[in-house]
């Protein structure tokens, strides 16, 4: 029985996409296994928004060729986001490279390597002299549809929480974003298929869904209508709602541009909508974010926040900066500190500005240095982890609600899940019993980054 391993670089939707594909070579008959050394195929979906994810798919890819000596038979590819930017140009840069797989084409990976590993086992089997390489696919056309195609999961035993792909593509077209090339434009999947997925999921035990799209709240806007003054995200949220044993529904990530009335007052009715929001700001500074193209300024972001906090109290809020963008000043970057002291943020990724191919900002003038990047990328991070650690703190001796997610990643004889708020609980317990549920905890003290704390007595639980 061949073997497959797939390696993920980047955010949510990348990892979403790698478990589609994990599905399928599954049903091909395939075995997935974390020892490239014994697979048969080892594909890498790659993620371009940042520069470092594309130099670790890059660097890892380069490694491989002296694997490929030692295993000749062995299929590579690239999915994802940097296959779709760079395409033919990866076949060139790596010989042993076989196929390169574009955003809109994950539904064709397992054919696409089967096709290529049989022909090659059997050139082998009649003559083992024979060479093994030359055969190359690269596949990045656009493909309608191809949203609706990452809908199936892993059965997993006691997975509380799971990832729902609702739409591919943005039609934003922000200076320092290469998405809206490499992800097309957005297209989103109808409500019922939606709906369909989460209620399999839950019947597997899941009890959290987070729904993904690149600018979230903008799902179905050109496809599908308002209905009692209701975008088609909000109505996404209603019927998603009413799947019965479902204990929480998180989002990621939304647009200022989309972010209206009615998606705030949601938050007053919709229980099972999370206690958080992952937001990104990109920058304080209205210069800056007028040179980014994002379509608001800092005055809307912040009064967008402060509704969604009264809509609903106790609210988290996280976002994501970038530092060192084009023309940057002191005073910009001073606004950014502003904006995040003034809102609090529970936590933040900061990120240094990285110039990706064929977008307006990497051709703008007043490219900020390496140097300074780096040094307003620390600064940020004290003001962010201050608050983080603050807000941390607040809640040692409180009681909160988890859920349990099973072992923890870093310590498997503990258990970790997370509050409504998204902060991280280690606590102890039998994960056997506890995986899957709510659970009260006191919280007894907090690392700054992580809370850690005890299930109570009188513990409450979902099943």
């Amino acid at each position: 029985m061949p073997k497959v391993h797939v390696r993920t670089y980047g955010c949510q939707m990348n990892e979403r996409d790698s478990e589609q594909v994990v599905r399928m070579f599954i049903e091909g008959g395939y075995t997935v296994t974390a020892n490239e050394a014994e697979a048969d195929a080892i594909l890498i979906n790659t993620c371009s928004v940042r520069d470092q994810a594309e130099q670790k798919a890059l660097g890892k890819m380069g490694l491989l060729a002296a694997h490929c000596r030692r295993h000749p038979h062995v299929v590579y590819g690239f999915m994802g986001c940097m296959a779709q930017s760079r395409g033919e140009e990866l076949l060139g840069r790596f010989p042993h490279l076989d196929l390169v797989l574009g955003t809109q084409k994950y539904h064709k990976a397992f054919e696409y390597v089967d096709a290529i590993l049989r022909r090659r086992l059997e050139a082998r089997m009649d003559d083992p002299a024979l060479a093994l390489r030359g055969e190359t696919v690269c596949d990045i056309a656009e493909e309608e549809g191809s949203q609706n195609t990452i809908r199936d999961h892993l059965p997993k035993a006691r997975e509380a929480t799971a990832l729902v792909s609702i739409m591919q593509g943005c039609n934003m077209r922000c200076s320092f974003c290469i998405v809206p090339d490499t992800r097309g434009k957005e297209r989103g999947r109808p409500i019922s298929e939606i709906v369909g997925e989460v209620r399999h999921l839950v019947a597997q035990g899941v009890k959290e869904v987070t729904l993904l799209g690149q600018i979230v709240n903008l799902y179905g806007r050109t496809e599908f209508p308002r209905v009692a003054g209701k975008s088609p995200f909000v109505q996404l949220l209603e019927a998603v709602h009413e799947v019965a044993g479902l204990a929480r529904i998180r989002f990621t990530s939304p647009h200022p541009i989309g972010y209206r009335e009615d998606l705030i007052k949601a938050f007053t009715y919709l229980p099972k909508l999370c206690s958080h929001l992952h937001f990104p700001m990109q920058s304080g500074s209205d210069r800056i974010l007028q040179a980014m193209r994002r379509p608001y300024q800092s005055a809307r972001f912040i009064a967008i926040c402060e509704a969604m906090q009264a809509a609903r109290p106790g609210l988290a809020i996280t976002t994501d900066i970038i530092v060192g963008f084009p023309g940057e000043t002191e005073a910009d970057f001073q606004a950014s500190v502003a904006a995040v002291e003034r809102l609090r943020c529970d936590n933040a990724f900061v990120f240094r500005y990285s110039p990706r191919r064929h977008t307006p900002a990497a051709d703008m003038d007043g490219q900020v240095t390496e140097q300074v990047k780096e040094e307003r990328n620390q600064r940020l991070l004290e003001v962010v982890n201050r608050i983080a650690i603050e807000k941390n703190q607040a809640l040692v001796g409180t009681r909160q609600q988890v859920l349990c997610e099973g072992p923890s990643k870093t310590n498997a004889a503990r258990l970790t899940g997370r509050t409504a708020q998204n902060k991280i609980v280690i606590f102890e317990g039998d994960a056997a019993r506890l995986t899957g549920q709510l659970l009260d905890l006191h919280i007894d003290h907090s690392t700054g980054f992580t809370l850690y704390g005890t299930v109570c007595p009188e513990r409450s639980l979902v099943s």
